[in-house]
């Protein structure tokens, strides 16, 4: 698919508009580059691309790093040189690791010495290898250490990014991002949280995704502000990093926010420049919490990794809701493609047709979704009924056109014929005081339908849980768990993201201790090898 991305300005234009400046731009550990060098360096770079590419090649440099100066300085080569990165995810093992890499079609990889034994003995033909710090890879660069920024060669149509989407099942998908659309997104995101040239950026989220380029590099680039780079994600870190610093704007996904908050809390906490974090899945209580203890403001948005729908928050947004539909978005029923009512609550703001609020996020209006690389069938799935982009995402709406998060397509819960929204659920739960980190989730029932499953990282006191149910205004009678798994940490992604597709596969089998409820009574006790086997877990048997 050819990008739709064909007006506006380009990545390389932003990278070369911050050469002869001189102000500091880029920290990490004790190295600091002002934005002259990296946009300098971004150029050698480029230069050194260009030359390496064979004839007829597509355009394509794989990029398997944490989060070190290299890896911006790459995405600026890329840029410069009309070509796109694609990020590597350094989960990813063997075969797989190998699959991602010449699915892109990467001709060079750049990694370093750290990654190397990821991709010792892979079968990886016609592929080069750049060691970032070796000899050769100096030696490499030092013929284009003169090399100037030269924004001509791209267009805004351009593949800059293949970025992998986190997909449950199958092989994960590329998405395409032009230079169009971030410098576009970049802009949108600097104007809306008014990012200034004297603005830090505070780059801990792994860079390989589309989050931390998108909302966190691109708007730093767009305003001419700088960026601090975490190597990994490490939340006994953050505080002092965002200090040493001077942060003052950071991006989250997933648990990231959980993790901060499981810190010990200190009297000063609250001292520190940050004013704004953006991201997602933090949940109300969370970003409510946040805010009390650092005195930062944490703002929820949603856009889909592919970039074909997305949702803004605004002034006036109820507490829980994402943001108001733009034109376009619909939350339709799945089955017969019509769209959902909205929402009704009761007064403790419980949601009360489930089963026909919930539905899928649809866009159909113009969107720039940019496809994916080499996978027609999958941008087939995305565009359905002329074209509208179906998110994969459930939500639900309220009578204002206020949207609600309610998970993703394959988190949803059908207990006893109604929908449930595992987010829902997750955002109540996560107010018990023994959870670091909640996730929901449903477990089939083999007659017809799922049971509700919790995993609560942390301590777990059964009638302590009970108790707390009880008194939540808002849980509804089927939304209690039948199931509570109790681990020290909760499994996640490279992204910070809860490994629910784990978590579903695993079920009740699995190495850490369940608690159950049995049907008809109000108090959990451990899950016997027995009770697993039994008809009241086998069975539906709900009260």
């Amino acid at each position: 698919m050819e990008s739709r991305q064909t007006r506006g300005g380009t990545v390389a234009e932003l990278v070369a508009e911050r050469f002869g400046d001189h102000r500091p731009g880029l920290w990490y550990e004790d190295l600091v580059l002002s934005h002259h060098e990296v946009a300098a360096g971004a150029a050698a770079r480029a230069a050194l691309l260009a030359d390496l590419l064979p004839p007829g090649a597509e355009p394509h440099v794989g990029v398997l790093l944490d989060n070190t100066p290299e890896y911006p300085l790459w995405l600026g080569a890329a840029a410069l040189a009309g070509a796109a990165v694609a990020g590597i995810n350094p989960t990813r093992r063997g075969a797989e690791l190998a699959r991602d890499i010449l699915h892109t079609e990467c001709r060079t990889v750049v990694t370093d010495q750290s990654r190397l034994p990821l991709l010792a003995g892979l079968d990886l033909p016609g592929v080069r290898l750049l060691v970032t710090g070796s000899e050769e890879y100096e030696r490499l660069l030092a013929p284009y250490a003169d090399a100037r920024p030269d924004p001509s060669r791209a267009a805004p149509g351009d593949r800059l990014l293949l970025y992998f989407t986190s997909g449950s099942t199958g092989a994960p998908k590329a998405a395409i991002c032009s230079q169009g659309r971030l410098a576009a997104a970049g802009r949108s995101l600097a104007g809306q949280f008014g990012v200034r040239r004297d603005d830090v950026h505070y780059v801990c989220m792994p860079m390989f995704h589309g989050n931390a380029v998108i909302a966190d590099w691109a708007p730093a680039l767009a305003a001419g502000a700088g960026v601090a780079l975490r190597r990994r994600f490490t939340a006994s870190r953050f505080l002092s990093d965002v200090r040493r610093f001077g942060a003052t704007y950071f991006t989250y996904v997933g648990r990231a926010v959980q993790y901060v908050l499981a810190t010990e809390e200190r009297p000063d906490d609250r001292d520190n420049p940050l004013r704004l974090g953006f991201g997602t899945e933090a949940g109300a209580a969370d970003a409510a919490a946040f805010e009390r203890r650092f005195g930062v403001r944490l703002v929820e948005g949603y856009g889909s990794s592919e970039g074909g729908a997305a949702v803004q928050w605004s002034p006036g947004t109820p507490a829980g809701a994402i943001g108001r539909a733009a034109p376009g978005l619909v939350v339709l029923d799945a089955h017969t493609r019509e769209e959902c009512p909205p929402a009704a609550f009761d007064a403790a703001g419980r949601l009360l047709n489930g089963d026909e609020a919930i539905g899928e996020l649809v866009n159909k209006a113009p969107n720039p979704f940019e496809g994916y690389w080499r996978n027609p069938a999958a941008e087939a799935e995305r565009l359905r009924r002329g074209g509208w982009y179906w998110t994969g995402d459930l939500f639900y709406r309220d009578t204002d056109g206020y949207l609600y998060f309610a998970g993703r397509t394959d988190d949803r819960l059908r207990v006893d014929s109604e929908n449930l929204a595992a987010a829902a659920i997750e955002n109540i739960l996560a107010r018990y005081d023994g959870a670091a980190a909640v996730a929901v989730y449903a477990v089939p029932d083999p007659v017809t339908g799922d049971q509700v499953m919790a995993t609560v990282a942390g301590t777990f006191d059964p009638a302590g849980f009970a108790d707390f149910l009880d008194a939540q205004p808002d849980l509804g009678t089927k939304m209690a768990p039948r199931f509570v798994r109790v681990v020290e940490r909760m499994p996640v992604t490279a992204t910070n993201k809860i490994h629910r597709a784990r978590l579903r596969k695993e079920g009740l089998r699995c190495a850490d201790p369940v608690w159950w409820r049995p049907p008809g009574e109000r108090a959990y006790r451990r899950l016997t090898p027995e009770d697993a086997e039994g008809p009241l877990v086998r069975t539906r048997g709900l009260p």
